[in-house]
């Protein structure tokens, strides 16, 4: 992954100037250096971490902007022209998660999108969005890819992506550096390639606030049996598990992954669930099961609740409030590190909206996690 902005990048449209500046658009979140990304990510992530500094202003002909989001929904936007007056439609990638945390995504968007719309509408342009569905799993990350090579055949000035895959996609992404075209990537990166920017949550933070409370839990000579449930194809889901399994090492814990099961949606997570109740039939065989999202961990802890399993100790990440739910209730979850979906993705925005208008957003913009654990 390198992050930058290279020569020649369609960007600086003289309208969206006048528009920007009737915003006020503010980044307050500082961009990190290259010192402090590569002390965050891991060494893979960071070895080809290279700013290119400030980009080259030049004129364009249009506003187009691209938003593919994976696990929710997305939008793209495809103007017919930059001047006064002229009209811009936007399309989106949706997925079929209603979640809360992936509703409040969209409404992040949609609700930055609105402002910008007024913006807009005050300078005599519109905004249209509309929506399109990628999918989950294997499918969904083919139709990611197809749905990015489509929009690329498509004049456009700008994408902004949720990625389904770190590595599927990179092709696509070098096929937008060709063009000149930016791309921001939201909550993961895209493994190959230059991104314009890259917005994300402080996933490490989540999975080791995590892993803080669940040590509290248990005394030293204790070794924890733990289950993963965990998604490998995407940068935030991997950090999670880092973080979590780092923060039981680094606070002494001794413990031993007995299995691992992938999910991040409702679906897969209840697959989860039964094949760990048909993995571990006896009561006491696990005590801790960390899942990586409640897309897939709330199905998990339904599994698990509906066979009378509450011995197991569960923690998550995201903060929906079925999960805040649970752990009032006592049931099975215990913490659960909450992110801020919708400031996020409006963030995420606002950063293409200001790269568009001729600024110089962060390269790197990060948000931070709030641990909601059990008061037990």
């Amino acid at each position: 992954m390198t992050l930058g902005r290279p020569k020649g990048v369609q960007c600086g449209n003289p309208f969206f100037h006048k528009v920007a500046g009737f915003l006020k658009l503010a980044l307050p979140v500082k961009p990190l250096s290259a010192k402090t990304v590569a002390q965050t990510l891991s060494a893979s992530d960071a070895g080809d971490f290279t700013p290119t500094g400030s980009h080259e202003q030049s004129p364009v002909r249009r506003f187009d902007l691209c938003f593919i989001l994976a696990w929710s929904c997305g939008v793209v936007v495809d103007g017919g022209g930059h001047g006064q007056g002229r009209g811009i439609s936007a399309g989106g990638s949706l997925l079929v998660h209603e979640y809360p945390g992936q509703v409040a995504i969209r409404r992040g968007l949609e609700t930055e999108a609105e402002q910008i719309n007024q913006a807009l509408a005050a300078k005599g342009g519109t905004l249209r969005l509309l929506h399109r569905v990628a999918g989950d799993g294997e499918a969904g990350i083919e139709n990611q890819i197809n749905q990015m090579y489509e929009i690329l055949a498509i004049p456009v000035d700008c994408i902004i992506i949720q990625p389904t895959d770190n590595a599927a996609l990179a092709a696509p992404l070098r096929t937008a550096n060709l063009a000149r075209i930016p791309v921001v990537a939201y909550d993961q990166y895209i493994s190959g390639g230059q991104l314009a920017a890259y917005c994300t949550s402080d996933n490490y933070q989540a999975g080791y606030l995590d892993g803080e409370y669940i040590s509290s839990k248990f005394t030293a000579d204790h070794e924890i049996r733990l289950v993963l449930v965990e998604y490998p194809h995407v940068s935030s889901t991997v950090k999670r598990v880092n973080g979590f399994l780092d923060a039981l090492q680094a606070l002494g814990c001794r413990y031993k992954i007995l299995k691992t099961y992938f999910a991040v949606e409702p679906v897969g997570g209840h697959r989860a669930g039964l094949n760990i109740l048909h993995d571990f039939p006896e009561a006491h065989s696990i005590d801790v099961i960390f899942t990586v999202n409640d897309g897939g961990g709330l199905a998990v802890v339904e599994a698990l609740a509906h066979a009378g399993r509450r011995e197991i100790m569960v923690a998550t990440i995201d903060g929906d409030p079925a999960s805040a739910e649970n752990i009032r209730a006592g049931r099975l979850t215990v913490i659960d590190s909450a992110q801020f979906c919708g400031p996020l993705e409006a963030q995420a925005m606002k950063t293409v909206f200001a790269l568009l208008s001729g600024g110089t957003p962060p390269i790197m913009l990060w948000s931070p996690f709030s641990p909601s654990p059990s008061k037990a």
